[in-house]
């Protein structure tokens, strides 16, 4: 009897009780991973007694063994064996790696991969790999209950809502991690409405922080710090990059299709459809960005490899993401690092990438894009990158031009430097203006350059990035609305390209939304905030703070910590509105509307 047939028995044999297994399987699945995240959550946030540890570490393990178990039993109900692996291979390679490490812990008590590690320096690796596979197991599960609610109608939310859920879901369980004692340096964790302050923060990937990241928090602190940042700018990329595609393919029935590919889950790590695009993307450049920083950390900075890489990474995903948060006290104005310059230029590049959007990165640097053109010399980059690229190059430029002119006289803030140091600080400073990250005391440059930051941050990121702000795209159609009009143009253009009627009203709006919000919630900060109108500049803070919160940028002049409750409620409104009002707004014009084949008389009045 030949394998084939061996294998058509077996099938033949277990099909009868395939489904019933399978289901149950699943429903068990979202227990297990529930409850062992749930271990795992009191197991590193709280300092417990030895017996209870004990018992949380044996859920972990035995949700790992419960994992192996699920896959097999999948693998042998399936008709297709080994297409199945090939579908599922990195699930295999998991549960590859988790039996390995089980028969390691089993004989030798302690996992392969930290034994292999020990000898770089590399500590906590264990506790590394225990959450990332938890946290692979829990988005399997989230997902595989999405997918049963996408069955029921009244489930079904327009994406704006998901959006804007699933980022209060993200600040949410932020603040509860914050507020877990092992998560701040004192053992008591931070109180309810400071953790919120600093998950919106981080989750909204602005930077603005009430306590110093590096002795106020622990190393837990520090992780869950960066997994805020990482899920919160890469739910801002995939959201982005939706609305890019859509704008790109138009709206009604073709919607479909865009978000279909935008979605496609073949795999959750799949390089099919643009999520999985987007997902690789920014992990490769994330995982390059932390190398570089590797390398060029000045020596001595750190006590041991383990600690050079885990600042690498976050400060690299921080870039990326635009979040401005770092781990020195500060920020890379901080003695240790303000003359490491390769650092700065390096920091300069990932916050500029993250700033222009994966979409335009995708046009730029992917394998098809560039083969394309190759091919055909005569093709151009696309029409939205010529905008998220152009401007953003003028944005930085004017902005370190006006940077060294401006702060290099007496008593500027880079006139003490050399020119090394003048010229990196320039471009940083103007590159970062969507970041929040600063290599001088923003409390010390001079009102011009501070109003003018204020405008640059106004302006902010391109679309589909993790930067904030009313866009280079917004600023850009506005910008050719405006020549257009100026100029008596009946069809306004850029770079050869009509802009329609629909997109200049969008743009439009998306800048009378900006603007209405700033100006409320700057009154408000005047209101609450009047002990610091009395200082210098007391005004011009307030208004730079509050843009920098809308904007999701994070650079302050230091007043962050000394606003009140009621302020800092106004800052969490601005930094959640300002994440989610403008992606929200520019996606509900994309939506179908009913044609209604009526109109009322013109009206005419004098304008201006």
């Amino acid at each position: 009897m030949s394998l084939h047939e061996i294998r058509e028995r077996i099938n033949v044999g277990i099909h009868p009780y395939r489904e019933r297994v399978l289901s149950s399987l699943k429903a068990l699945n979202v227990l297990v991973s529930l409850s062992a995240f749930a271990s795992l959550i009191a197991y590193y946030g709280y300092p417990l007694e030895s017996d209870i540890a004990r018992s949380l570490i044996g859920v972990i393990k035995l949700s790992f063994g419960f994992y192996v178990v699920h896959f097999f039993v999948k693998w042998l109900f399936d008709y297709h064996p080994l297409q199945f692996l090939r579908k599922n291979s990195f699930e295999a390679i998991l549960m590859g790696i988790l039996i390995l490490e089980g028969v390691s812990d089993l004989f030798t008590g302690k996992v392969f991969l930290g034994r292999a590690l020990d000898p770089l320096g590399i500590e906590s690796v264990e506790d590394w790999t225990v959450w990332l596979v938890q946290a692979y197991f829990l988005v399997i599960v989230v997902m595989e209950i999405s997918e049963r609610a996408r069955t029921l109608p009244r489930f079904r939310f327009h994406p704006a809502t998901l959006f804007i859920f699933s980022f209060l879901f993200l600040i949410l369980a932020g603040t509860g991690l914050l507020m877990l004692p092992e998560m701040t340096t004192n053992g008591h964790g931070m109180g309810f409405f400071d953790a919120l302050f600093t998950s919106t923060s981080a989750t909204c990937v602005t930077g603005l922080m009430i306590e110093d990241a590096e002795t106020f928090f622990s190393h837990k602190g520090h992780v869950v710090l960066m997994v805020m940042i990482k899920l919160g700018g890469l739910n801002i990329i995939a959201f982005g990059s939706l609305l890019s595609l859509l704008a790109r393919f138009g709206v009604g029935i073709r919607q479909h299709d865009v978000i279909e590919d935008f979605v496609n889950r073949g795999s959750i790590l799949g390089s099919r459809g643009t999520l999985g695009r987007v997902i690789l993307w920014s992990i490769a450049i994330e995982l390059v960005g932390a190398l570089a920083l590797f390398l060029f950390w000045p020596g001595g900075l750190f006590e041991s490899t383990g600690d050079r890489m885990f600042n690498s990474l976050f400060l690299s995903i921080s870039a990326f993401n635009n979040a401005g948060i770092s781990l020195f006290s500060g920020g890379l104005a901080d003695l240790r690092v303000a003359n490491a310059w390769l650092v700065h230029w390096t920091v300069t590049l990932l916050v500029f990438f993250g700033a222009l959007g994966m979409v335009a990165i995708f046009d730029l640097f992917s394998r098809d894009s560039l083969r394309e053109r190759m091919k055909n010399p005569w093709r151009q980059i696309g029409f939205p990158t010529k905008i998220a690229l152009y401007f953003s190059l003028a944005f930085v430029g004017l902005g370190a031009l006006a940077y060294l002119l401006l702060e290099c006289g007496p008593g500027g803030t880079i006139e003490n430097m050399s020119w090394t140091g003048r010229v990196t600080t320039a471009f940083f400073q103007s590159a970062t203006r969507t970041s929040g990250f600063n290599t001088v005391d923003i409390g010390a440059i001079g009102t011009p350059m501070l109003f003018l930051l204020t405008v640059l941050m106004f302006i902010g990121a391109s679309s589909s990035s993790t930067g904030g702000g009313i866009k280079t795209s917004t600023f850009a159609v506005v910008f050719a609305d405006l020549i257009g009009t100026i100029r008596g143009l009946q069809h306004p253009h850029l770079f050869r390209r009509t802009i329609g009627k629909t997109l200049r009203s969008r743009a439009w709006g998306i800048l009378m939304f900006f603007l209405l919000f700033n100006l409320v919630g700057t009154f408000a900060l005047t209101l609450s905030e009047p002990h610091l109108l009395t200082a210098n500049r007391g005004f011009l803070n307030l208004l730079f703070e509050q843009v920098s919160a809308l904007g999701t940028v994070g650079l302050s002049t230091g007043i962050t910590a000394d606003i009140s409750p009621v302020g800092r409620g106004i800052l969490i409104a601005s930094m959640i509105i300002g994440r989610v009002g403008t992606l929200t707004v520019a996606f509900a014009f994309t939506r179908s509307v009913v044609s209604r084949n009526y109109k009322y008389p013109q009206g005419h009045t004098m304008v201006g």
